[in-house]
């Protein structure tokens, strides 16, 4: 009867924190989304492949520098840098990558200034910049290999086409893929961490982490231990590292969360391992756990701690006081961006530069999926083979499978569908090409039907 009688009470509070949480964020958050679309359509994607192709130190800090603002997810980053190697860059380049951007982004540094404050904001991209240096450097050494040669890829979807589009128009590209496909990729993973930080602020009793309580090095090992096989975006992870931090644990277990969290999981340990090479893994993994923990020690130990906790007072004086009605519009406009990227009836579908008419495929008696009514001109009467394609999580997966099977040899048009897990392809190519330029990406293909259109 106790538990019945106080479930409300713990459900209101998780609620309450919750609204509390995404009432800070949703400011910075649509700030951040917006900067992360324009750096998106204005800075063409060569720039990343044109200096990363030599073993060595300038390649390894230059793709950390990349890959300190790119807004990537956790899951996206993997099928980048997979491309990046595939395109000729260095192994340490494209492990320096690796690390790089999935502790941060433009978005989420913003969204770390929102919750954490501006020691956290300027510590974080530092750490990873450095620590990404270190791996990349790491894996030149003992386990550089000899360079790719470049295959045949195609930019950034259309990007040849950019430069002849207005400023208006690409500002609404921006905009678009800021509030439409960050949100699906991301949106999931941040209403995770906003729960989870919800449910570890109300409802676990503080005495839960007391052995944790002010001691660096049982903080920092117990984040690890979940931090390390768990997925967790670099946005996503705020709320939950506030809520450790509000139970007791030091600011280096919170760094720690933030770094390791985004940078390592159990997906991306498979790929890597599969793709790089067990040896490339191991120093990986090395390079961000002892990282993490170095800058975890080094903060709890050198750095006065009201830095990192200064921010959390006041965020509870402030929330005890209100909110004012800027950030309620933007928390409602962020809450409506939310629904409209995980609900299955979209609010708002933006306009796509892609031609994805296989959406509205539909099968014959034969098995065989033919699309008709399609508007591209270039695709009547074409011969397409539908593959499978197993893996893909996000916008950026379904990006690099299309520029990864466009880079092949006799293929003439692709086009790949996230939601439907399928790739469509046109021309005269060796199959075995297609299948292996996928799976260098850590994903799966099989042929699945060929049609005429």
């Amino acid at each position: 009867m106790d538990y019945i009688s106080t479930t409300p009470n713990y459900l209101s509070g998780v609620i309450a924190e919750i609204g509390h949480l995404i009432n800070e964020m949703s400011p910075y958050l649509l700030l951040g989304f917006l900067l992360a679309g324009i750096l998106h359509e204005f800075v063409p994607s060569t720039l990343y492949t044109k200096y990363l192709g030599r073993p060595g130190f300038r390649s390894v800090m230059l793709s950390a520098l990349f890959g300190v603002p790119l807004p990537l997810c956790s899951c996206g980053v993997i099928p980048t840098a997979m491309g990046l190697r595939r395109e000729g860059a260095s192994k340490g380049a494209t492990v320096s990558f690796l690390i790089a951007t999935p502790q941060t982004g433009v978005d989420s540094i913003i969204a770390t200034y929102s919750l954490m404050g501006l020691p956290f904001a300027i510590v974080r991209p530092i750490v990873a910049f450095i620590t990404a240096i270190f791996g990349g450097l790491l894996v030149t050494k003992f386990d550089e290999d000899e360079v790719l040669v470049a295959r045949r890829a195609e930019p950034r979807i259309h990007e040849h086409e950019k430069k002849e589009e207005g400023l208006l128009h690409r500002l609404r590209n921006a905009v678009e893929y800021a509030f439409i496909e960050m949100m699906e990729d991301i949106g999931k993973w941040l209403v995770v961490g906003l729960v989870v930080a919800g449910i570890i602020t109300a409802v676990v009793p503080d005495q839960w982490f007391t052995v944790f309580q002010d001691n660096s090095l049982y903080s920092i090992l117990f984040v690890l231990a979940f931090a390390i096989p768990m997925y967790l975006c670099a946005t996503g992870s705020i709320p939950i590292a506030v809520a450790l931090m509000m139970k007791g644990l030091t600011p280096g277990a919170a760094l720690v969360l933030l770094m390791a969290g985004p940078a390592s999981n159990a997906a991306s340990i498979l790929v890597i391992r599969k793709v790089l090479g067990r040896r490339t893994l191991m120093l990986y993994l090395a390079a961000i756990v002892g990282g993490a923990v170095l800058f975890g020690l080094g903060i709890d130990h050198l750095l006065p701690r009201e830095w990192f906790t200064a921010t959390l007072t006041q965020k509870a004086a402030c929330c005890e006081e209100g909110s004012g009605w800027f950030s309620i519009m933007c928390t409602c406009l962020m809450i409506w961006l939310l629904l409209n990227a995980l609900s299955p009836i979209r609010l708002w579908k933006g306009h796509s530069g892609h031609c994805h008419c296989h959406e509205h495929s539909h099968s014959h008696e034969d098995g065989c999926e033919c699309e008709h009514g399609c508007e591209c001109e270039a695709h009547e009467h074409a011969h397409y083979y539908i593959y499978k394609v197993k893996g893909m999580h996000c916008n950026h997966c379904a990006a690099n499978t299309q520029r990864a099977i466009a880079s092949v040899q006799g293929v003439k048009e692709v086009s790949v569908s996230l939601e439907q897990g399928e790739a469509r392809v046109e021309g005269e190519f060796d199959e075995a090409e297609i299948i292996k330029a996928v799976e260098t990406l850590g994903f799966t293909l099989h042929k699945e039907s060929d049609c005429e259109h």
